[in-house]
């Protein structure tokens, strides 16, 4: 790969919204806010040079991730009567795209807007076989600041010439007090959700809906993060069955996340069917931008997204895409403050 061709392309709303993205990986790198006094500080994890990112250690910062994002199972799955095997990246499992997803190409800038509503939107060709997932797919991931507070990214995928699965998620950490500014576990989160689908030990959803009601996993109130996090064995790593409710713009609400420090405010919209809350379990030790290391808990991800393992559970929401058809996938990020 040619690493000189990865470049890093900001679009910004004036003091409301600033957010750097690149090319490899179509990677948000540093996302700029206010707080409540006016401060603008930049509320995602990452590092402070492309480099980092191209050498394969980041765990996802920032990217989308495909073909598939989450987990398969085993890394296997029947489609059209043919048995694919995909790399088993997260042993015993299939993370993500593999070794080599959609986080960890160079895309194409195809279009660049600048403005009042400022977007860019690239473009990548997943080969057939690539990562042993069947046929071409072309891919295009458009962010846009819709308003001056909100980032809208818009994913869309079209199969050439065979069915395959495809569910791209975008992975992005937050933490709103700043990404430097240690743990999230006094950050509030709310969930339009009130079932999740249970794992095994492996992290592979068994099949089942589960009700959130009463147990560590309900946010359809908004809770804190930290309050009962201890009770979920590794922290929260789960995926949550959005089930409507409030709309905006033809998107459902998806999750609310709130810092009562810097009384900074997220709001995810989304068309997707669920979403992945994730808590950084597994970070540990990543220095990232200036100089500021992260840890445990350090960051929360909210991945919307089509269900982990979809392709093998025939009561989940199908993944495949079908010559013909179109894969598409919204999310729109609003960021406001809670001053009350």
């Amino acid at each position: 790969m040619d690493s000189s061709l990865a470049k890093v392309f900001e679009l910004s709303s004036g003091n409301n919204i600033k957010v750097k993205i690149t090319n490899f990986g179509a990677i948000i790198t540093s996302l700029f806010v206010p707080d409540a006094q006016g401060t603008m500080t930049d509320v995602v994890l990452g590092f402070d040079t492309l480099d980092c990112y191209m050498n394969g250690k980041s765990p996802y910062f920032g990217s989308i991730v495909g073909r598939v994002a989450n987990r398969i199972k085993e890394g296997n799955f029947s489609l059209d009567g043919i048995r694919y095997s995909l790399p088993i990246n997260q042993p015993p499992n299939h993370l993500h795209g593999g070794y080599k997803g959609f986080d960890k190409v160079l895309w194409e800038v195809i279009e660049q807007s600048t403005g009042e509503n400022p977007s860019i939107t690239f473009k990548y060709t997943s080969d057939d076989g690539e990562e042993g997932y069947p046929g071409e797919v072309t891919v295009t991931a458009k962010y846009s600041l819709t308003t001056n507070t909100s980032l809208r990214l818009d994913m869309e995928a079209v199969p050439k010439n065979k069915a395959t699965p495809v569910n791209m998620a975008q992975h992005t950490y937050w933490n709103l007090s700043g990404h430097g500014s240690g743990d999230v576990l006094n950050h509030f989160v709310q969930i339009s959700a009130s079932e999740i689908t249970p794992v095994d030990d492996n992290k592979i959803p068994i099949g089942e809906i589960m009700p959130v009601k009463g147990t560590p996993f309900d946010f359809i109130q908004q809770e804190k993060i930290g309050a009962r996090i201890e009770e979920v064995s590794g922290g929260y790593d789960h995926n949550y069955v959005l089930s409507g409710g409030e709309e905006k713009m033809g998107l459902k609400h998806a999750a609310k996340v709130k810092d009562p420090s810097s009384l900074r405010v997220l709001n995810i919209w989304t068309d997707a069917p669920g979403v992945q809350f994730y808590t950084a379990n597994s970070v540990n030790g990543v220095v990232g931008k200036d100089g500021a290391v992260y840890g445990k808990h350090s960051a929360l991800c909210l991945e919307t997204q089509g269900f982990p393992n979809a392709i093998n559970q025939p009561n989940f929401p199908s993944i495949v895409i079908k010559p013909g058809e179109k894969y598409k996938h919204t999310m729109l990020f609003e960021f406001s403050v809670d001053s009350s």
